[in-house]
């Protein structure tokens, strides 16, 4: 199975405030005081959210609206109130981190979606590579949040080979692994079929490459892959930039290497993703946010990823492309798994 981002918690749905506890309530008091009167205190914010793990900030965001809900009646979530008390990229990253997980990533795909033009980088970082599970969830999520649903939404936004690599994954249709049906000898036809559907012909047939690759379980990928480059000299990753898209959709194979980074090479490809919204012309701070906040399950094996590839930790380069609070919030947000030395 592809590696799951959500915490058991928050798929099992089961936020009863019973299970809470008083660092929870403490939290909650903390964040209450320092968003009251004029001026919000930032730090206190962020070290009553960012220094949390998922399942924790969940609560806090559930917990708050019970305890002070009544005291905010035109907010719908704690997220409402990050947005009212913060601005910049700093207040986009408070207000993630103010919502489960699940409501988090629904929100960034509303402002990926917001004005003209969509951050199709954020859409398909957050859409390729899911478990069929965590894929139900948000669709689900998305329209109890907006009353809307997601993929009509995103078919006005997508167009071409990404709608079509970004709807194949809405299906959530990675098979469960079965040896018995997963064999060599299927692998072997996959990988003739996917070079079948781009070297093979004049012409990428993308949407047969995007069907097979969706659809592959983890194991059964690396068979595919295995085949491949026994029989055509290179592996997948190799095949899929030669293949897809023209010169203008960098976008389309960055994000199908990323659905078979996350298949087979999750944590090397999570850490590719945040060295690359810091490349180029200026830092992707909202896809630098995002990828933060929804890896940080994981970001204790991503920064070793990082400084295997890359001979830099996640908070040194955060350092280098970052600036105040929000600099601050994304070291806390590293810090909560992979403290630094001396600190």
């Amino acid at each position: 199975m592809t590696i799951p981002l959500w915490p058991d918690f928050v798929m099992a749905n089961d936020l009863s405030p019973d299970a809470f506890g008083s660092e929870v309530d403490e939290a909650c008091e903390e964040i209450e005081s320092a968003t009251k009167g004029i001026g919000a205190n930032r730090q206190k914010v962020i070290d009553a959210l960012a220094t949390q793990e998922p399942t924790k900030r969940a609560m806090i965001s559930k917990r708050y609206m019970e305890l002070y809900g009544s005291d905010h009646k035109r907010f719908k979530h704690m997220a409402d109130l990050m947005a009212k008390e913060f601005s910049g990229d700093l207040g986009t990253a408070l207000e993630y981190l103010a919502l489960p997980p699940n409501q988090a990533e629904c929100l960034m795909l509303k402002k990926a979606m917001k004005g003209v033009g969509a951050d199709v980088d954020v859409i398909w970082s957050i859409m390729a590579g899911r478990t069929n599970e965590e894929m139900e969830m948000l669709k689900k999520t998305f329209f109890q949040m907006y009353d809307k649903d997601l993929s009509r939404m995103l078919a006005g936004e997508l167009h071409g080979n990404m709608e079509r690599l970004v709807f194949n994954c809405l299906q959530a249709a990675e098979e469960g692994y079965d040896p018995e049906f997963h064999t060599p000898e299927k692998a072997r036809d996959d990988a003739e079929a996917i070079h079948a559907f781009g070297q093979g012909r004049i012409g990428t047939n993308e949407k047969g490459i995007f069907k097979i690759l969706c659809s592959s379980p983890p194991q059964h990928l690396e068979l595919i892959n295995k085949e491949y480059a026994d029989k055509y000299g290179y592996a997948l990753w190799k095949a899929m930039e030669k293949e897809l898209g023209g010169m203008g959709e960098k976008n389309l194979r960055r994000a199908t290497l990323y659905l078979v980074g996350m298949k087979l090479k999750p944590f090397e490809t999570m850490a590719k993703l945040i060295d690359q919204a810091c490349r180029g012309f200026g830092t992707d701070e909202d896809l630098l946010t995002c990828c933060l906040i929804r890896f940080q399950p994981h970001l204790a094996n991503v920064n070793a990823a990082h400084i295997e590839e890359y001979g830099k930790n996640l908070h040194d380069l955060i350092r280098s492309e970052a600036g105040g609070k929000y600099k601050t919030l994304l070291l806390t947000i590293v810090s909560a798994v992979w403290p630094e030395e001396g600190m």
